[in-house]
């Protein structure tokens, strides 16, 4: 069962790592220019969003979480090396603020009628004031999954010998990432002109995708809690039925 379960966290995170590979390449296409990245931006969605490209996202990623919350239940200590706490703190960031945009984006679409794309999004962005927010969105994720697959493959000498180069690149495609946005942010508002109005569909579900993203964080939150209070519950339950014994002999 354990070895099984490793294989499908790895096999569901390679997943997840390509979707935030792809989305983060979409954005450092904005670099050269908004029309290019917006057309990039169309065979993404027409790829996630088909029957199968769902199936595999959201399937990928609802096991990913809920094998993310047996591990954080059956973890019997949290003595951790620094590289494990930064990659568990990467891995339990990324939905916090992964929230937002699906509510903005997936759920908008699906339920509300809005149509994304690069400026609409962006807009939607600058008059929430989470322009930031878009930026850094991706960064845990990416973080995440490549030092996932570091541990998983830092055993084979191929994947050593090339570390400096796999380095390079974790560092270069978020910062190259963030230089697309902030140019396509230019281009949707150049100069000193206000930038366009928001999207009217945002705008009149702004009350109920506001509860959607409320009714999400808190429950990811709650579930979070649960595992951990309930994992360490259960550590000192057993540790107590151990020492039971042992006094029963003395």
């Amino acid at each position: 069962m354990r070895n099984t379960a490793r294989r499908l966290q790895l096999a569901s995170g390679i997943l997840l790592w390509l979707y935030i590979s792809i989305h983060m390449v979409n954005h450092a296409l904005g670099i050269w220019s908004i029309d290019i990245a917006e057309r990039a931006l169309h065979l993404a969605i027409g790829l996630w969003q088909s029957v199968p490209g769902t199936i595999l996202l959201y399937g990928a990623a609802g096991l990913h979480f809920a094998l993310a919350i047996r591990t954080i239940y059956g973890r019997r200590h949290w003595a951790l090396p620094p590289a494990e706490w930064l990659r568990l703190w990467a891995g339990l960031s990324l939905p916090l603020l992964l929230i937002r945009h699906v509510v903005g984006t997936r759920v908008a679409t699906s339920f509300y009628g809005f149509e994304p794309n690069y400026e609409r999004v962006i807009v939607s962005l600058l008059t929430s004031g989470t322009q930031g927010l878009q930026i850094a969105l991706l960064a845990p994720g990416w973080l995440h999954g490549s030092l996932g697959l570091w541990f998983h493959l830092r055993r084979h000498a191929f994947w050593h010998r090339a570390r400096f180069v796999l380095l390079a690149v974790l560092v270069l495609l978020p910062v190259l990432s963030a230089a697309g946005f902030v140019q396509m942010t230019r281009a949707v508002v150049p100069g000193s002109f206000a930038a366009p109005a928001p999207d009217a569909a945002l705008v009149a579900h702004r009350a109920a995708l506001d509860s959607w993203r409320h009714l999400l964080v808190a429950g990811y939150l709650s579930l979070i809690a649960a595992a951990f209070v309930g994992g360490q519950l259960r550590n000192r339950l057993s540790s107590g039925a151990a020492r039971a014994p042992s006094r029963e002999q003395r």
